[in-house]
């Protein structure tokens, strides 16, 4: 490929899951992880220009901007922008090395590291040298060598006929091209384990389509959406995952009226995993993907997910199984999960004083036997699909719910914590738990109007929806806390 004078180069270094494979697999592998990377490119607006030698992937680019996006395809290592090209002699790798570098290294203890890559034989010029050379006309300028701790890393990649210069070495994921390992549907509520459990399959190259059993409404779906569609879009390059969307409510209200309500929770985990083996069966998809952890909460138990995984013949693919609810949420922040997570997935009413903790078999089979399967049936063929990339942020609203203006006769609740409240709220706002809100809302006066905001607007929204549903005139804040914010600034 030819090269504009104003475009930059990035070099891209495999995974070692990559590396270490056969011949033939390398070569899908590599194949599949070159059309990640043109869709990651083209989701960036920028036409992709890519070259693949040896063990390194080339990209041309406009500018830095579409690093970000190259550095989330699963498959790659790390990721350099090259500095300088010059080719594969001592003389210009060293000349060229001093002149990018010499400045940089004044008052730093700095270190070279070269490597050679491909076939060593027809490489002319060795790391080592490399090394020594440069190293040697870099120290009058710097403050010393460090190979340990060394404040500025000096990078050179040798190839056959190029030699590429770089500082920087930016970490990957590494991981597997997603969709070498076939596709799995994923049971989703938008908190924090359903979509980090996602991420880590898609991360061992496990293409996704997602199975929301929608217990809250529309407010809820909105929500759930949202997260959704950030695994779609910023972690999903080469593929187009589906949303299917279970109107779980019929389910539940029989699942209530017919059955020990101890039993709940382990019941409802049986059909959340049917209906996804229903949906999984009807396109490629041969696994099921959960966000549980052993012992994080009633149904968790080892003997009760025991109990729940005999629901299914499908695999059911845990990758949080071991994982502490700390390090659960440290994965939501890297991967831009979290603050929507915290705001969804907690609108479930079917937690019961004295839940089961080591259901049997036959108990909850015979509790089971109650249940209308029609309901179940019925719902997985009614439901609603979603192609989560060509969802736009502008399509995930409650027109019929959103105010921007509080209306002076209206009263106001904020949903936000004590502390967010007691630093700032909107003057006459009654603060209310988002739980309080839910128990309170019946006994309000069905003649006065409500809004409520809420920091994202995704709680105020459900609420609000509720309080419709229930006859009283509700609204919620578009854009919550900040954008009330922005009104009086």
């Amino acid at each position: 490929m030819g090269r504009d004078d104003a475009s930059q180069l990035v070099l891209l270094r495999f995974s070692g899951d990559i590396t270490i494979k056969a011949r033939g697999t390398r070569f899908q592998f590599v194949r599949r992880l070159l059309s990640n990377l043109r869709d990651a490119l083209a989701s960036e607006g920028v036409a992709p220009r890519i070259r693949l030698s040896h063990n390194r992937i080339f990209v041309e680019v406009p500018n830095a901007d579409a690093m970000p996006a190259l550095a989330r395809v699963f498959g790659v290592q790390s990721l350099s922008l090259v500095e300088r090209r010059v080719p594969t002699q001592l003389a210009a790798i060293v000349e060229a090395g001093v002149e990018i570098f010499r400045e940089r290294v004044v008052g730093k203890r700095f270190a070279v590291r070269a490597r050679r890559v491909g076939d060593r034989s027809q490489i002319g010029v060795s790391a080592h040298d490399v090394e020594l050379e440069l190293g040697t006309a870099l120290l009058p300028f710097a403050a010393g060598v460090d190979l340990e701790q060394p404040e500025l890393t000096v990078g050179v990649e040798l190839l056959e006929r190029e030699t590429y210069l770089f500082s920087e070495r930016v970490a990957s994921l590494g991981g597997l091209p997603l969709g070498v390992e076939g596709r799995a549907v994923a049971l989703f509520s938008g908190g924090f384990d359903s979509a980090v459990a996602a991420w880590y399959l898609l991360k061992r190259g496990v293409a996704l389509d997602y199975v929301f059993c929608n217990l809250g409404g529309e407010a809820h779906l909105q929500g759930v959406l949202r997260v959704a569609r950030i695994l779609a879009c910023r972690w999903s390059y080469g593929d187009r995952p589906a949303f299917h969307v279970v109107d779980f409510s019929p389910v539940v209200a029989d699942l209530q009226a017919t059955t020990a309500k101890r039993f709940w929770q382990v019941l409802l985990k049986r059909l959340l995993l049917r209906a996804a083996e229903r949906i999984a069966l009807t396109g490629r998809a041969v696994a099921i993907v959960t966000g549980d952890a052993v012992g994080q909460v009633s149904s968790q138990t080892l003997q009760n997910l025991a109990v729940i995984s005999r629901a299914t013949l499908q695999p059911i693919l845990r990758p949080l199984v071991g994982f502490n609810k700390e390090e659960i949420i440290a994965v939501a922040e890297k991967i831009g999960t979290f603050e929507l997570s915290k705001v969804v997935g907690e609108y479930c009413d079917l937690v019961a004083r004295r839940p089961a903790t080591s259901a049997a078999l036959a108990a909850v089979e015979a509790e089971e036997a109650r249940l209308d399967p029609a309901l179940l049936e019925r719902a997985v063929a009614e439901r609603k699909i979603h192609d989560l990339r060509a969802l736009e942020e502008s399509q995930l609203g409650f027109p019929e719910l959103e105010i921007e203006r509080i209306p002076p006769d209206a009263i106001v609740i904020d949903l936000s914590p004590h502390d967010t409240y007691q630093a700032w709220h909107w003057e006459g706002a009654l603060r209310l738990d988002f739980q309080q809100a839910l128990q309170a809302y019946a006994s309000f006066d069905p003649l006065r109007s409500y809004v409520i905001y809420c920091e994202f607007g995704l709680q105020s929204a459900f609420l609000a929806e509720r309080m419709r549903k229930a006859g009283l005139t509700a609204f919620h804040v578009r854009g919550g806390t900040r954008a009330l914010k922005r009104q009086v600034s």
